[in-house]
């Protein structure tokens, strides 16, 4: 049996945030307590999958491998690659091509934060379906600034749309899709766009036209949050902030994923947190080694 596993597209130049984002990538920015690419690495872990591969900018690989290692310490292993010029979400499966070898895919785009309960069981429901390809849609109030799903009266998918003129639903396709292992041979056949680009949604509709493309939908109670601008970045960190300060509870924390999952140990977990240990953060962690949360 071949193990899903996951790509994490953290490039982009983030020219909406600049010049915020001159220096380093968006995904390094601070989402309230942690920094942004903790929230799709964990959503990837939260998955089940262990075996990542993180593509960046050549400007910025470097700052990702230093804050995130090899992935270990969280029980997990992240490979990192370039990508020398973003040409479009599909390229992240042609650069990824040897590490994915036959195995089926999960693909996060690094600016997307997901909040809800039981999206661990859903995402594990979604990850052991390995002969179709699963796109998540969230109900938007904007649908002409996504790609846009059209569903059936049974929820079978009948179309899809690159930011239509017309929107035919208000179903947006969120950024994490799972793929089988035929993704990179679909991705070398592709007719780049108009802005020569291969499009995420040009490879979905290629599994739609061949009947292999399920969507779930991240209905009441499940957040997808935006960070491409200033505000939107603000908006989601005083989400993150409202929630976890309410509750007591940290939301998308790799080291306490991994704990719960049985990835790593008691005791590794102390020593993750020592250092950690004058921020919220790491109290956080030790606290849940004392049974306080």
């Amino acid at each position: 049996m071949n193990h899903r596993k996951g790509i994490l597209l953290a490039g982009g130049s983030g020219t909406r945030l600049f010049p915020t984002t001159l220096a380093f990538s968006k995904q390094l920015l601070p989402v309230y307590d942690k920094p942004l690419v903790y929230y799709p690495l964990s959503i990837l872990m939260l998955a089940e999958i262990r075996n990542i591969l993180l593509i960046s900018t050549p400007h910025d690989i470097e700052h990702f491998r230093f804050l995130l290692g090899s992935g270990e310490k969280w029980g997990i292993e992240i490979s990192y690659l370039i990508q020398e010029k973003p040409e479009g979400l599909a390229q992240a499966f042609l650069i990824g091509e040897k590490f994915l070898k036959d195995n089926p895919s999960a693909l996060i785009l690094g600016d997307n934060i997901f909040y809800g309960q039981g999206m661990s069981d859903t995402l594990v429901s979604t990850s052991q379906d390995s002969d179709n390809a699963c796109i998540f849609s969230y109900q938007v109030d904007n649908p002409k600034s996504f790609g846009v799903i059209e569903f059936d009266q049974n929820q079978n998918i009948l179309s899809i749309e690159e930011k239509p003129r017309f929107p035919k639903s208000n179903f947006a396709v969120t950024g994490l899709y799972f793929y089988d292992n035929e993704v990179s041979e679909r991705c070398k056949i592709l007719t780049p766009s108009n802005r020569g680009e291969l499009e995420i949604t040009d490879l979905n509709i290629s599994y739609m036209k061949d009947g292999k493309l399920k969507a779930r939908k991240f209905g009441r109670g499940y957040a997808w949050l935006d960070t491409g601008t200033h505000d939107s970045l603000l908006e989601a960190s005083q989400f993150i902030r409202t929630i976890e300060k309410r509750q007591g509870l940290k939301i998308s924390c790799p080291e306490e994923i991994a704990w719960r999952k049985g990835w790593i140990q008691n005791d590794e977990l102390a020593k993750l947190a020592q250092p950690l240990k004058k921020s919220g953060y790491g109290k956080y962690l030790l606290n849940l080694l004392n049974n306080k949360t």
